[in-house]
């Protein structure tokens, strides 16, 4: 049998980078014969997270174009016009029966010259409002994989397939008990546990918020598991230890996640695409708290798709430090709410995201 090669292509944060893996990885579970390359940006966190998970990578010399005046942007022409012609000479010398694009700016030169060259093309859209990238690149590509609905005021109504977005396997596969979680955090069984998750580098309106309004998870007993990211680490290292008590605990980062997910009764999160895909899955009430800092406005337009379905709670980044502990206070408060917004998140969940897209990719090749 003839070795398919694949180009997978997206980068620039884990939620282009995780569904990337997610899909490679269905693909070999479909077909042992395969060669992957994955294509990232060059100096981006995909040039090591996808070698340390045993692909080849090459970088392209590009970056996202700035809705503001910057240095940066005047070398965008340059840049784009060098990725292409890389993009050009990796897929001549690759020979590629396959180009699948996860979104962002690093997978636009690759997709676009692989649709030039007659190569079957596929993206996968996380967002609930697509990027500029994948926007322009839908109109040369053959399949557009989309995780929400109503994505036709976008895309070619006969390209769309609706498939979820891809999540981790170590979440996707969530058969732990709950006091596994609370051994894992050494947590007070009997007490109601909070779990905020800002992201790998922080989210700093949720830390400060949180921050501000400590002695309430103090005062009323509460379990904390507390995600501060990289930026926030050391002022929450001095708290909690200020506090000194057991209930709350936090973190630079979690590398279990699914103990914290399995652990909590309520999550404080930011609106990524594949967080809220992984929090569907998971199907605990939620308050997002959107990040203001990304394009398109894409976390609020997440956020609002779920809180239109009663499936989750929305408090603005602008009001975080007034409204976010106040939130989690009523909503624990509010068992009933609890319970809806539960049911409701979980009735959104897409089983099988990164096979579904697998196999659509698959039939390309044989149309």
């Amino acid at each position: 049998m003839k070795q398919l090669k694949v180009i997978i292509s997206g980068g620039g944060s884990g939620g282009h980078i995780f569904p990337a893996l997610a899909i490679a990885k269905s693909l070999e579970k479909k077909n042992k014969n395969i060669q992957f390359l994955f294509v990232g940006a060059k100096n981006k966190m995909e040039m090591e997270k996808i070698p340390s998970n045993g692909y080849d990578i090459k970088g392209l010399w590009i970056s996202g174009f700035q809705r503001r005046f910057t240095i940066d942007n005047l070398l965008f022409p340059l840049k784009l016009l060098i990725s292409l012609i890389s993009s050009y000479f990796i897929i001549k010398d690759f020979k590629p029966d396959l180009v699948i694009g996860t979104g962002g700016f690093a997978s636009g030169p690759i997709l676009y010259v692989s649709s030039k060259c007659k190569i079957p093309t596929l993206i996968q859209e996380q967002n609930s409002f697509p990027g500029i990238t994948n926007r322009i690149l839908s109109r040369y590509v053959d399949k557009i994989c989309v995780a929400y609905d109503n994505m036709n005021r976008f895309f070619k109504k006969d390209k769309i397939f609706f498939t979820g977005n891809p999540i981790r396997e170590i979440i996707s596969n969530f058969n732990l008990s709950k006091n596994t979680g609370y051994d894992f955090f050494d947590l007070d069984k009997n007490q109601i546990t909070v779990l905020i998750i800002g992201g790998s580098l922080g989210a700093r309106t949720i830390n400060q918020a949180i921050s501000n309004g400590i002695n309430f998870f103090k005062k009323n007993k509460i379990n904390l598991i507390w995600q501060t990211g990289i930026s926030f680490n050391e002022k929450a290292n001095k708290i909690v230890s200020a506090l000194n008590i057991k209930n709350i605990k936090n973190y630079q980062f979690i590398n279990r996640m699914d103990l914290a997910y399995k652990a909590c009764d309520i999550i404080v999160s930011r609106a990524g695409a594949i967080a809220i895909s992984e929090l569907c899955c998971i199907g605990k009430p939620i308050i997002l708290v959107p990040s203001p800092n990304v394009a398109e406005n894409h976390q609020y337009k997440n956020a609002q798709s779920l809180v239109n379905k009663n499936a989750a709670m929305l408090v603005n980044d602008s009001q975080a430090n007034d409204k976010l502990v106040s939130t989690i206070e009523s909503l624990i408060n509010n068992k009933e709410l609890q319970n809806n917004l539960s049911k409701n998140i979980k009735d959104l969940e897409v089983k099988n995201s990164s096979n579904a897209i697998a196999e659509i990719a698959l039939k390309i090749l044989n149309e």
